[in-house]
């Protein structure tokens, strides 16, 4: 039997074969079964149908070194090489795949035929010529491929309007974009070599943590840093590190595509800012108060300490609000603000819950003089007249005061209390604080304490609370 014949005849044999052997290429073990199968037999077929075409000595001479002509069509052997280039196979995998079918060819071959001798040894020739053509029309088809690839790839990367550069294992540029050669105000040669810390840059510290990270795990890391670089390109940035495995699989280099986010930064921060601030006052508005009161709580229950809340309503705002206009209303709001901040410590929150009303969470109070000490102070604070142009406007404040963990454990029955407590001073004529607290020697649930001002003035009421604490 001539050797192209059997090829055809034993060609499950030496399929099977292939199988075991496609198992050991890394990037063959992501293809199915029948891909790799039909890949295999259209190779052998061609092989057995070039061994029983003619050849003279000067074709079979210029095939055993690869320079047999081409004619127009594509041989199957270009094929190969193409869609191998394109599977992401190596140089080495590609060529392997050859090795592997000359090797199983030449040992059934020499099993069936132990003497290889005329005719035989004639056919094997022509298999090993054959062989060696569709690895140089293989590997030329991939080399072409791999070259317009990376063409396509080099353009992508000078056109990219995000930065794009690659690391060594040591975190030192090993290739820089154009976009980051223009974001870093530096000649691509001057940042090949250099690290981020020779760069001096600010996020250096946090960036190779991340880096070592993505080596070491083999994952990829999205985060976020902030710099003005010497190029005065945006501020915030996003980046996406990605490891470059090479054929073993290991880490040899790693990727990092960044993008300008500061439109989006700034967007998304003036977002969250409108919010949960009043755009009128600059104070947190509602929804953030809640938030503080609840964070407020959970600590002040952690470190068994106390806590107070202000619920306050400015007395006579409606009538100069009505008499003056909305936009001398919205003023006074604003000065109004202004003072409130001034009463108290930076690390005590005051808020603009609508309208007139205010509130105030005082953290740490460890006395109930203390808190009446800066209520006072607020009184007397917003007792002050205030100046529209000539005018002199004159208004007043009700505060409702209730505390944690004495008259509520939660927030929204805290707010309550001291919406409660603040009513009761509106009613009780007003400029005036009170306190909501439980008694149980009277057998009654709660009650309102109200307290008129006790002092004139209290100029230095602020010191005397930050003093206590």
């Amino acid at each position: 039997m001539r050797l192209a014949a059997f090829i055809r005849t034993e060609i499950e044999a030496i399929l099977l074969d292939w199988e075991r052997f496609s198992k050991t290429l890394y990037h063959a073990k992501n293809m199915d079964r029948d891909s790799l199968r039909d890949h295999a037999k259209e190779m052998l077929l061609a092989i057995a149908a070039d061994i029983d075409s003619h050849q003279d000595e000067s074709a079979q001479a210029a095939k055993s070194k690869g320079d047999a002509p081409k004619g127009e069509e594509e041989t199957w052997a270009e094929v190969h090489g193409g869609d191998r280039q394109n599977s992401g196979f190596t140089v080495i995998e590609t060529v392997s795949e050859f090795r592997a079918l000359r090797a199983s060819v030449v040992s059934h071959w020499s099993k069936a035929h132990p003497t290889l001798a005329g005719r035989r040894l004639e056919d094997l020739t022509r298999f090993h010529e054959a062989i060696d053509q569709a690895v140089a029309e293989s590997l030329e088809q991939y080399a072409t491929e791999k070259e317009m690839e990376t063409r396509l790839f080099g353009a992508i990367l000078l056109a990219s309007p995000d930065p794009i550069y690659v690391l060594d294992l040591d975190g030192r540029f090993i290739y820089a974009n154009k976009a980051t050669a223009d974001l870093f105000a530096m000649a691509p040669e001057a940042i090949i070599g250099k690290s981020t810390f020779d760069l001096g840059f600010s996020f250096a510290s946090d960036f190779q943590r991340n880096l070592d990270k993505v080596i070491a795990e083999q994952t990829t890391f999205r985060g976020k840093f902030a710099h003005t670089f010497a190029s005065g390109q945006g501020e915030r940035f996003e980046y996406l590190l990605a490891p470059v495995l090479d054929e073993q699989q290991d880490t040899e280099a790693t990727v990092c595509i960044s993008r300008d986010i500061t439109e989006q930064a700034i967007a998304e921060e003036k977002a969250w800012h409108n919010a949960h601030y009043d755009l009128l006052t600059g104070l947190p508005n509602r929804r953030l108060f809640l938030d503080r009161l609840e964070q407020e709580i959970k600590h002040a229950k952690r470190r068994s300490r106390p806590l107070a809340l202000l619920f306050m309503d400015l007395d006579g705002f409606k009538d100069v609000n009505d008499s003056l206009g909305h936009e001398a209303g919205d003023r006074i709001l604003s000065d109004v603000a202004e003072r409130l901040a001034d009463c108290v410590r930076a690390n005590d929150t005051v808020a603009r819950l609508g309208g007139d009303e205010f509130t105030v969470i005082l953290t740490g109070a460890e006395q109930r003089k203390d808190v009446e000490l800066v209520a006072q102070t607020i009184i007397d604070a917003l007792a002050m007249p205030f100046h529209m142009g000539q005018q002199r406007i004159q208004i007043s404040v009700s505060i409702g005061i209730a505390f944690y963990p004495d008259v509520a454990s939660t927030p929204d029955a805290l707010l309550e209390a001291a919406d409660q407590a603040m009513y009761q001073a509106k009613k009780a004529g007003s400029n005036q604080m009170c306190f909501y607290d439980t008694f149980d020697k009277t057998g009654a649930d709660a009650a309102n304490v109200c307290l008129q001002s006790e002092f004139a003035s209290l100029p230095t009421a602020l010191d005397t609370h930050n003093a206590a604490d």
